[in-house]
């Protein structure tokens, strides 16, 4: 699969190319982004939109409005948490924790799945796992608190989301929240820098089609 990058102000733009090219569009609000398809073609491509801009099923776009989203990024041993509005980064936190096995490079929580917990240094990876989310979820309290969110950005692997949503300290939304949005893309350790890349990539329109079957969208623009 390829991919086309385009800013916030070229959506419109790239729409109406995309009309002129003959494509059937639909929104998927949960992927926020626009699934192209051609009449008698099976294959579909689509057009993932900025999470800066509202779009309604009518794909009718507001520029107006500024998007207040929250960014959840966790990984085994490090998770980042920061509030955007817009453009702009209005608060951010880093965390840590010992979870990783040193000689293996296994989390504590795969590492239970085998071996169990019996071992001093299994407890003490567990004990710091759960402290890890609690702390996390404190975090996130404090922010829904003090901010209305339109989307929470989210990425964590499924083998964390049971301790992430099961915590003592309770996550301020649930798994089936509406206003979930799964970034679609891969992620390193999520420290500070990541995250500031992460909201690049989410505030950037992006074209992902087949080039083998969709050559039309080689005229819209070069590879980002």
């Amino acid at each position: 699969m390829k991919s086309l990058f385009f800013d916030r102000a070229e959506v419109p733009l790239i729409l109406e190319q995309v009309d002129h090219l003959g494509f059937q569009t639909h929104y998927d609000y949960e992927k926020h982004r626009i699934e192209l398809s051609l009449e008698g073609q099976d294959r579909e491509a689509y057009l993932r939109l900025p999470l800066t801009l509202n779009c309604n099923e009518n794909i009718e776009l507001s520029f107006d409005k500024e998007v207040k989203y929250l960014m959840l990024l966790v990984q085994s041993g490090s998770a980042s948490v920061g509030v955007f509005k817009g453009e702009e980064c209005l608060a951010h936190k880093v965390y840590g924790a010992y979870m990783v096995r040193k000689k293996q490079g296994k989390s504590q929580i795969k590492h239970l799945k085998t071996k169990g917990k019996s071992r001093a240094g299994s407890r003490v990876r567990l004990a710091s796992t759960l402290e890890f989310f609690e702390n996390i979820n404190l975090r996130l309290q404090d922010h829904f608190k003090e901010y209305e969110f339109d989307r929470i950005a989210l990425s964590c692997s499924k083998i964390l989301i049971p301790y992430l949503f099961g915590a003592k300290e309770s996550t301020p939304f649930d798994k089936k929240d509406d206003r979930l949005y799964r970034i679609p893309k891969h992620l390193h350790q999520p420290n500070f820098e990541v995250m500031l890349g992460m909201q690049k990539y989410l505030n950037k329109a992006e074209l992902v089609y087949d080039e083998a079957f969709f050559g039309q969208f080689e005229t819209l623009k070069k590879e980002d």
